[in-house]
């Protein structure tokens, strides 16, 4: 069986050591986040998963997973694993000049800003500049909707009006909203059946912990739109898989959600 991950992240020690990262750590009971590309690929052998992307982070105090970072990781283990770049807000021609640098479809498949990280949703102006060189790049653009594990604002991460502004404003760029968008399940239906060009991610949860109106909104609206995430190491491919079949889809829906909808999307 196939499967992509498109929600990873190999963790540095940067980002084990932010501030925040302990109320994350209570909802999974971890110790710590810090992690390797061979404890990566070990757990994607565990569960199947073929290919992960693996994320950049970015936020207002620097890089907690830098773009070289992601860059040797990714050279580590160059048929298992893409790169998602990262950029930072404030400097909105760097942001740009970032993205030509890494972002080439090939190794770095696309770009992730998590919004709760700068207290600003994709609306604001200085995203703008990040959805244009996507655009140019032909790749999607990846961020995270729904509440916020730590204790961060969650307004940032409400679908409407926020990335309906973006969708809106930029046609042709592909959107990837990461973490399933709970509690505002209604407004992904409506953001699926307005915009061709957005997608969601089950990243964060485990299958069988899937709220029940997102499970029916993959049966539903979402058919086709919903792709496989774990938000690794938080989460192990294996743990997000195990509720798998209690869902119920048909053979298409399943294999659409579990690899299908990541090919076409990051161009795999």
């Amino acid at each position: 069986m196939t499967i992509i991950d498109v929600w990873g992240q190999v963790t540095t020690e940067r980002m084990a050591r932010a501030p925040w990262l302990a109320t994350l750590l209570r909802w999974t009971g971890a110790d710590t986040v810090a992690t390797t590309v061979p404890a990566t690929l070990a757990a994607m052998d565990e569960a199947g998963v073929e290919t992960m992307l693996v994320s950049a982070w970015r936020g207002p105090e620097g890089a907690l997973i830098s773009n070289e970072d992601v860059a040797a990781q990714v050279d580590e283990a160059p048929a298992r694993l893409r790169g998602l770049a990262s950029v930072d807000l404030a400097d909105p021609m760097g942001a740009v000049r970032e993205i030509r640098r890494w972002v080439d479809a090939k190794r770095f498949v696309g770009v992730r800003v998590v919004p709760w990280l700068w207290d600003l949703p994709p609306n604001d102006r200085r995203y703008y500049p990040v959805y244009a060189a996507c655009v140019e790049a032909g790749v999607p653009f990846c961020t995270q909707i729904g509440h916020t594990g730590p204790l961060k604002r969650s307004e940032t991460g409400r679908p409407i009006p926020y990335l309906e502004d973006v969708l809106l404003d930029f046609p042709e760029l592909t959107v990837v909203g990461g973490h399933v968008g709970f509690p505002w399940v209604n407004e992904l239906v409506t953001l699926t059946v307005k915009f061709p060009n957005f997608y969601v991610d089950t990243s964060a949860y485990a299958l069988h912990r899937l709220p029940p109106d997102f499970v029916a909104y993959m049966k539903g609206a979402g058919a086709g739109r919903v792709m496989f995430g774990t938000n690794w190491p938080m989460l192990t491919p294996a743990q997000c898989l195990a509720g798998l079949d209690r869902l119920g889809l048909g053979e298409q829906d399943r294999d659409r959600f579990l690899f299908g909808a990541a090919k076409d999307v990051f161009g795999l």
